[in-house]
């Protein structure tokens, strides 16, 4: 067995009551590899974000368990989160923006310094430290998001539909960015998406969900080598792995109307 092939986190029939009383999530049940890149794909209301925001501990699971096997604590994956939105300070300049974590969690200022340099050069927004969010465009707010999460080192990024208000080419390039990054640092990463098209073109493995209350209908690896580029994203493989996993969503849904 590869020695990168361990479950990092692992989610273990996990169900999700809201105090309303709708049901998000039942019987979820999810393991996540060390250096893995997994989307969670659905309709709008499959509890995909709630399952993300249970891993990263920003919402308690109603029933089961989220396991961190080796990390007795479950602390230790170091979790990096992209929100839907960039969420960014308005007074502060992309690196105060992207200096925060480091700030809050009292890091060194001149580790933190360089951390943010490095980071910022790895998105390609060295040369817009200074800049404001109101300077900025709609990616390169987004890349300073990216950034943000990315500045504490996390061995665990989640990603929460961070490219769903772009446009498409916008789009295209941040995907290839965000590849290049996990290429890069080889981060184990889940993200969340209601694109076949997206899932394919990044995702080693898919989990298609089911409508609400959610949990997984069913899993595709996506077998294609990376660096995918757009030759991928115009080839055969491409488009039968999409028509797969669409075919998959299409089962999801009507079982879930049944």
């Amino acid at each position: 067995m590869n020695a990168r092939s361990h479950a990092i986190v692992a989610l273990r029939n996990v169900g999700k009551t809201f105090d309303t009383g709708t049901v998000a999530l039942r019987g979820f049940d999810l393991a996540v590899r060390d250096g893995e890149f997994v989307s969670l794909l659905g309709p709008s209301g499959c509890g995909k974000s709630t399952a993300l925001r249970i891993v990263a501990g920003l919402s308690t699971a109603s029933e089961g368990a989220v396991e961190w096997p080796g990390d007795a604590h479950g602390a230790g994956a170091r979790i990096g989160f992209v929100f839907q939105e960039p969420t960014l300070m308005p007074w502060a300049d992309v690196a105060a923006n992207v200096r925060l974590p480091l700030k809050l969690a009292h890091a060194d200022e001149a580790q933190a310094r360089a951390a943010v340099e490095q980071t910022l050069a790895r998105v390609g927004l060295a040369d817009f430290a200074g800049a404001y969010p109101r300077e900025l465009s709609g990616g390169m707010k987004m890349r300073t998001s990216i950034a943000r999460a990315l500045v504490t080192e996390p061995r665990l990024l989640l990603l929460d539909e961070p490219f769903a208000a772009l446009d498409e080419i916008t789009r295209f390039k941040l995907n290839n960015e965000l590849l290049a990054l996990w290429q890069q640092q080889r981060r184990t990463a889940i993200f969340v998406t209601h694109s076949v098209f997206e899932s394919v073109y990044l995702s080693q493995r898919i989990i298609v969900m089911s409508p609400r209350p959610g949990r997984v209908f069913t899993e595709i690896a996506v077998d294609a080598p990376y660096l995918r580029d757009e030759t991928f994203r115009t080839s055969a493989d491409y488009a039968g792995f999409c028509r797969l996993v669409s075919d998959a969503l299409s089962q999801a849904m009507a079982e879930g109307r049944s």
